[in-house]
């Protein structure tokens, strides 16, 4: 239906592809609206999980920290904030399509909502509108170096080796999270991970019957394999839940029971979302100053090069970087990025952030903010049934992004492995990401140890003071992050 409505505004001036192809300049990409379509199709299976994860991770609970408005339920809150993560996401996905005409999509950030909720709001007691606060705090600081160009200077003063290895780092840390997903790898005491149940375990019995679909279809050349490799799973795990295989839950949606479809299980959102929304202006009310500034310097820190590192990796992954690795125009997805923060904040979620699950997108040929716009448009879309969004398991969603984690790998052939001096940063910006889980570590890691590196093999010259600033600045965020500073109660 989508790909029928796109494609009829796209030949409504009665010439050449349309006014989305002139709008988006589809033709100087090579690309074309179906192509396009299909991309934002994908990239949004591919994060939706988000709907469902984003309120689950920021709610409060019996045991867990977060958001509670007093007189509400916790599935009440859960509910706002599904509908808050979804326009956030839309707001900021249409920006980066209007505004930027990248294929990068945009939503509230895993990992920067869990250090929202259990450490700023749950170890460090600040109330949750304050934490809105520094979000929106963060949104605009991020607004105005964006402006004057500052954050752009930043990621260009990155090592060249650094940039050349963040695709592979983040292919590896999109590889591990998909595979964790879909109970291929499994937690383990003794060696932290090993490989799951895949002989026995539902779960990961059809994902890796999916993902092997998804490869052969990708290696056939098949378009839009990664696409039909997830709605297969999907179908699978419905299939084998409605004829009794399996129990309700395990690896189809709750509406699914054996024998039958019960939708009123389906997830039922509150639209009225006003006890959120705009929360962050009570939150700036009697802050302490220096503890405040704590708290928005870690969501600058770590917003800012998670954001850096999924534009230059997922730019790398879809050739869009120039020869000295930059990638062209920067500025317009970083504005993207920075009010997305902001609306996001303003509506009452955590820190929204570039994903890099774009990449899947891109790598079924998204080149253009049409494929942002396509992302947009089924955000909007969920907000009429929300279980739509989350009618994709996570298992098979994430199909996707082992699939991508593979290809993305590629790109360590554009490394030179035969200088130690651009070998050691690589190597540690690949290899910290998915053992750290972050992003902004791995690039931390390869930032600190280049200036190291060139210093003891006498390339002085190889380095810019902006190299030693960055390895200072991070040094001074690990001293912050790991020293206990930002540990026990502050005050507010």
């Amino acid at each position: 239906m989508l790909t029928a409505v796109v494609g009829e505004m796209a030949t409504s001036d009665g010439g050449g592809d349309g006014a989305l192809a002139g709008f988006f300049d589809l033709d100087e990409h090579d690309t074309s609206v179906s192509t396009e379509v299909l991309a934002g199709v994908t990239t949004f299976l591919t994060m939706s999980y988000i709907v469902v994860v984003n309120p689950n991770v920021l709610a409060a609970g019996e045991n867990a920290p977060g958001i509670a408005v007093q007189g509400l339920s916790r599935p009440a809150v859960v509910s706002m904030l599904a509908v808050i993560t979804i326009l956030a996401a839309a707001a900021a996905t249409l920006i980066m399509a209007l505004y930027a005409n990248r294929p990068f999509a945009q939503a509230p950030g895993l990992g920067l909502n869990a250090f929202f909720a259990f450490t700023v709001v749950g170890a460090l007691g600040v109330p949750w509108q304050t934490a809105l606060a520094a979000v929106v705090v963060e949104g605009v600081i991020f607004v105005l170096l964006t402006a004057v160009g500052a954050r752009e200077y930043i990621i260009r003063v990155f090592p060249e080796p650094v940039k050349l290895a963040v695709g592979s780092g983040i292919g590896l840390f999109l590889t591990i999270i998909g595979l964790q997903a879909m109970n291929v790898v499994v937690d383990d005491p003794a060696t932290l991970l090993t490989l799951g149940g895949v002989a026995s375990d539902p779960v990961a019995v059809l994902s890796v019957f999916g993902l092997f679909v998804t490869f052969a279809l990708y290696a056939r050349g098949v378009r839009g394999s990664i696409v039909v490799g997830i709605v297969l799973t999907t179908l699978a795990g419905m299939a084998v839940t409605f004829v009794g295989l399996v129990e309700p839950g395990t690896v189809a949606p709750a509406f699914v029971r054996n024998g039958g479809l019960d939708f009123s299980l389906a997830f039922a959102p509150r639209y009225d979302i006003t006890p959120l929304a705009g929360a962050f202006v009570s939150g700036l009310s009697g802050i302490e100053s220096f503890s405040f500034a704590l708290v928005v310097f870690t969501f600058f820190f770590v917003d800012f090069f998670d954001t850096a590192g999924t534009l230059v990796g997922v730019g790398q992954a879809g050739g869009f970087l120039d020869d000295d690795g930059d990638l062209p125009g920067i500025d317009r997805p970083l504005m993207a990025d920075a009010v997305g923060t902001t609306v996001g904040g303003a509506l009452g979620t955590s820190t929204v952030t570039t994903y890099i699950e774009s990449a899947s997108g891109v790598e079924e040929g998204g080149r253009t903010g049409l494929t942002a716009l396509t992302v947009a448009v089924l955000f909007v879309f969920a907000l009429a049934l929300v279980p739509l969004a989350t009618a994709v398991p996570l298992y098979a969603s994430h199909i996707a992004l082992v699939v991508i984690g593979v290809v993305m790998l590629r790109n360590v052939v554009e490394i030179a492995w035969d200088d130690v001096t651009d070998a050691v940063p690589a190597g540690l910006t690949i290899l910290v990401m998915p053992f750290t889980y972050s992003i902004a570590f791995g690039i931390a890691a390869g930032i600190i140890s280049y200036p190291v590196v060139k210093l003891a093999a006498g390339k002085a010259g190889d380095l810019r003071p902006g190299h030693y600033v960055l390895a200072g600045a991070f040094v001074v965020y690990f001293f912050v992050r790991t020293s206990g500073l930002l540990s026990g109660q502050l005050s507010f």
